[in-house]
């Protein structure tokens, strides 16, 4: 115990108050930064909400244009199934 560790109570106020500035701001930072995230979360919430309605729409597109596609090859369907049965009917003539 060779070193002198006497502190007086001006130098250890002056460092707890040194300490707690420094902690302030550390706060402040944290702060901030949790406010940066915060709006960060909420953009990215919104390009979600975008992106889901732009895709929910074009899957509502695509499925309307399906149904339109099948109800077309459905009635071609029919057609040649007729002209099928008019041809089978006009050789069988012969």
């Amino acid at each position: 115990m060779g070193e002198n560790t006497n502190i007086t109570n001006e130098q250890l106020f002056e460092f707890m108050t040194k300490m707690y500035s420094e902690m302030q701001e550390g706060f402040k930072d944290v702060k901030q930064d949790i406010a940066r995230l915060e709006n960060n979360m909420i953009s990215l919430e919104n390009k979600m909400d975008i992106n889901h309605k732009a895709l929910y729409d074009g899957y509502k597109l695509t499925y309307e244009k399906l149904n339109t596609l099948e109800e077309k090859v459905n009635k071609i369907d029919e057609k040649v199934e007729k002209q099928d049965v008019e041809i089978r009917v006009i050789k069988g003539v012969k």
